[in-house]
């Protein structure tokens, strides 16, 4: 088959997560209730922080980036699925996809760097309380989150730029409800190897680091832990560490295992309704998780509600 010049590509067809007529307000629905909630969700987290002084501290510090980030990561795939979705059309131009692309890559990476700084601010808080505060000063938690939005852009532009160079034949259907960079580099018809290693390599490089930096701080929190005498220290030890582990978990087991799942035999269908989990789902919940079992939260919400009822 030819290859199709670059300037030449006007549209790319997203298939999204199912093809039957009949399904398609259903979808509609639920991935509009998912993403209304997901946003209002993680605003009233932001307007919370923002509003208590009382909150003002590292661990909600990130927590607010993180739910910024949760807003901008769900916003760069569901509109246009929606969109596509009451239209009938599938279509999303070249430029659209990429840019599409590179913002999808530069939250999710985002998202993996602001937990690893949120389980490092934990390990900090547990193994050396008395020095938390001057650990973890105002300079050092802007510090993480900058440098991790300028590694999360330079390496969005880098995979944009090697998938600027690829050549695409005529069938440009992409089996996903986003333009997704394992799926785009299936699809073209040049030569891969670069792109592929690339991805791979920060994978393990800029996903496997990170969470092996979390497996390292909960190690340590572990034994610290254990050595709390009493049993109510402890609970309330690990009770500080329970919404962020749960939320680890979540995110890393279900966006781990869509690119690592991609060297298999998994289906595209299979793959893009796994990525409905850590890009749709898991910033949904992030709110309810860090809320639900923190006083902190609830009691600042309850006062930012009332005050917006008066």
């Amino acid at each position: 088959m030819e290859a199709v010049n670059l300037t030449q590509i006007s549209d790319f067809l997203l298939l999204g997560l199912s093809e039957a007529p009949e399904l398609q307000p259903l979808l509609f629905g639920l991935f509009l209730c998912m993403y209304l909630t997901t946003v209002l969700g993680n605003l009233l987290i932001i307007l919370a922080v923002s509003s208590d002084s009382h909150l003002h501290t590292p661990m909600y510090f990130f927590l607010s980036n993180l739910s910024l980030t949760d807003i901008c990561f769900t916003s760069t795939t569901i509109p246009k699925m929606l969109v596509n979705i009451q239209t009938q059309s599938k279509a999303i131009t070249y430029a659209g996809c990429i840019t599409q692309m590179y913002f999808v890559l530069c939250f999710g990476m985002l998202d993996h760097f602001l937990l690893t700084a949120m389980a490092y601010d934990r390990f900090v808080a547990i193994c050396h309380p008395l020095q938390y505060m001057v650990i973890m000063n105002l300079r050092l938690c802007g510090l993480l989150v900058l440098v991790s939005w300028i590694t999360s852009s330079f390496y969005s532009l880098l995979q944009s730029l090697l998938v600027l160079q690829l050549s695409f034949c005529a069938d440009l259907e992409i089996p996903h409800f986003f333009c997704e960079i394992n799926q785009m580099n299936q699809l073209a018809s040049s030569d891969t190897f670069l792109n592929d290693m690339l991805m791979y390599f920060s994978v393990l490089l800029l996903a496997g680091g990170p969470l092996a930096g979390i497996l390292y701080s909960y190690s340590k929190i572990v034994t610290s832990i254990c050595a709390i005498p009493s049993a109510q220290g402890k609970y309330k030890a690990f009770s500080t560490c329970a919404s962020h582990l749960s939320v680890v978990s979540l995110f890393y087991g279900t966006s781990l295992g869509v690119y690592l799942s991609s060297a298999g035999t998994h289906s595209s269908q299979s793959s893009a309704v796994t990525s409905v989990m850590y890009t749709v789902v898991t910033p949904m919940l992030n709110p309810f998780i860090y809320s639900l079992r923190n006083r902190d939260i609830k009691g600042s919400l309850r006062r930012l509600v009332g005050v917006t009822a008066l």
